[in-house]
């Protein structure tokens, strides 16, 4: 993960950067040390050249006081003087020796020198005690007036003592003082070379590890940040199915995956906002459909009413006409007998009783366009029904010498429906079969059950209808043209009143002709049972 990576970098730099500072303050402590080693022989040097000094300028005034005695006064003051100076000089070699123990380099080699600079100061302090004794013992003789032997033996001592182990003495500690000086700023030299490589060691792994974990986090980094920003530029741009695919583990594929569930939410918010939105235009949609739909309901009642008034306006006007006219004839006669006025009424009785049925059957067209229809529904024998309105044709066609035969199933058919109704359509059908059929023709009745319907089929010899004139068969007040040159009678409501009353029983009907050859009318209604057991029913 990207917080373990920059961790790493940055334990791995703190590291670096905590082990060049103690290289570095181990450095500065060692370079302080040889400097301090380095002043230090330089300063016991200088004290040993002191120390020689005043050692020579001391044994020089002796042997000038020995040498010169009695000539000069002051040569006692200065023997004094230099043999005060050359302890002073003695004790702070000492003082220095003691000190040294004070450094922080604390080695072997150390300890070992600084135990031969007690040991050779240790020398020299006795020595010097020795030589004060030699002195006193040289300034006794010299008191005796054995000035030669006092000469001899101070000359004697200088030789074997001071010119064969002090001074040697003397000059091997200067010499080694000056290798300790010599080699302390050696090991300087070389410790500061030393740390020139270290630091140019450490900044070139700070320069590679720096190279090297910034391309590795470049690396890791470049790719993530692409993705992200070109998968917020999508989801910016209204793309939210756009998703940012990252095959890690780190902190970027977490803000991937987060990204992504907020596109796929924003995404779901405008699915629902637009299936809202789609439902309300449905709705809108339906609500439009339904009002165009009442308007039209409503326009088709206001024409079905003016049709009415028309259709009676234009059908009672000929009855009306006839009655007054023969009213007002009978009333003009004057020689008009009890006869002549029962045949004008009756006339009269005739024309209103048509004028009436015609009203009948213009509510009855009306009240079914408006769905207002009033039934007896019941459970309906539609064969018991059929055989007896053929029955009833029979009796119309053997007037007109028509053969009238029907073919049912033998068992009971139960229709739903209203039995009047039912009986009116077969009525129309037949009779329009008698009317428009030649003389000698026949009518053929059809009962037949097919797919839990029944099909009631009326098949006549007649005149036929013109195939231009089929669709428009069953409109009001329409006759064909071979209709009205065959039958003047009619008002072209029978066909309109049979299709209302199959429709309101749920059924349909339709026609099939050919002309000058005949007529077949087919209705079809909906089968209850067949059996002899007669149904229950209720509306």
């Amino acid at each position: 993960m990207l917080r373990i990576r920059l961790a790493m970098v940055i334990i791995v730099t703190f590291i670096f950067v905590l082990l060049l500072a103690i290289t570095l303050y181990w450095g500065s402590n060692q370079v302080s040390i040889y400097i301090q080693r380095s002043e230090t022989a330089y300063i016991t040097f200088e004290q040993y050249e002191r120390l020689s000094n005043e050692a020579n300028r001391h044994f020089k005034q002796y042997t000038e006081q020995l040498i010169l005695a009695g000539t000069e006064q002051g040569h006692s003051a200065d023997v004094e003087s230099s043999r005060l100076s050359l302890y002073a000089a003695m004790d702070q070699l000492r003082a220095l020796v003691v000190n040294m123990g004070g450094t922080s380099l604390q080695t072997d080699d150390a300890a070992n020198n600084k135990i031969a600079e007690l040991k050779r100061v240790a020398q020299f302090s006795a020595m010097l005690d020795a030589s004060e004794y030699r002195f006193k013992e040289v300034q006794h003789l010299h008191e005796q007036g054995l000035h030669d032997l006092a000469l001899q033996k101070l000359l004697k001592y200088f030789k074997e003592e001071i010119d064969g182990k002090f001074q040697p003495l003397i000059d091997i500690a200067i010499n080694q003082e000056r290798e300790h000086a010599e080699k302390s700023k050696q090991e300087l030299d070389k410790l500061i070379q030393q740390l020139r490589w270290i630091a140019i060691l450490a900044s070139l792994l700070a320069a590679v590890f720096s190279l090297v974990s910034g391309f590795v986090l470049l690396r890791g980094l470049r790719m993530p940040i692409a993705k992200l920003m070109q998968g917020t530029d999508e989801i910016a741009s209204g793309n939210l199915l756009y998703r940012i695919n990252l095959d890690t583990s780190d902190e970027f594929a977490y803000l991937a995956k987060h990204f992504n569930q907020m596109a796929q939410k924003l995404e779901l918010q405008q699915q629902r906002l637009r299936e809202g939105r789609a439902e309300l235009e449905n709705r809108v949609t339906e609500r439009t459909i339904e009002l165009h739909r009442l308007n039209e309901a409503l326009i088709q009642m206001d024409n079905v009413r003016c049709e009415f008034l028309a259709d009676i306006s234009h059908e009672l006007r000929t009855p009306i006409t006839i009655i007054r006219g023969e009213a007002e004839v009978t009333l003009r006669g004057q020689d008009c007998d009890v006869n002549d006025y029962k045949d004008t009424l009756q006339r009269i009785v005739d024309l209103a009783m048509q004028l009436g049925k015609y009203v009948d059957d213009l509510l009855f067209i009306a009240r079914n366009e408006t769905d207002k229809l009033q039934f007896a529904w019941t459970v309906v024998d539609l064969s018991s029904l059929v055989a007896d309105v053929v029955d009833d044709f029979r009796v119309i066609a053997q007037q007109q010498g028509l053969t009238v035969s029907l073919a049912m199933p033998a068992e009971i058919l139960w229709v739903r429906g209203d039995k009047q109704r039912l009986r009116q359509f077969l009525l129309i059908l037949g009779d329009n079969a008698c009317r428009y059929s030649s003389e000698g023709g026949s009518i053929i009745v059809t009962l037949k059950v097919e797919s839990q319907k029944v099909k009631i089929s009326i098949s006549d010899q007649g005149i036929g209808i013109p195939s231009q004139d089929l669709n428009r068969i069953f409109d009001r007040h329409f006759r064909s043209e071979n209709a009205r040159e065959s039958n003047n009678f009619g008002s072209g409501l029978g066909l309109p009143m049979a299709k209302a009353i199959i429709q309101a029983h749920a059924g349909s009907i339709s026609v099939n002709s050919t002309e000058l050859e005949g007529s077949t009318f087919t209705a079809v209604l909906p089968l209850l049972s067949i059996g002899n057991g007669k149904l229950s029913y209720e509306r």
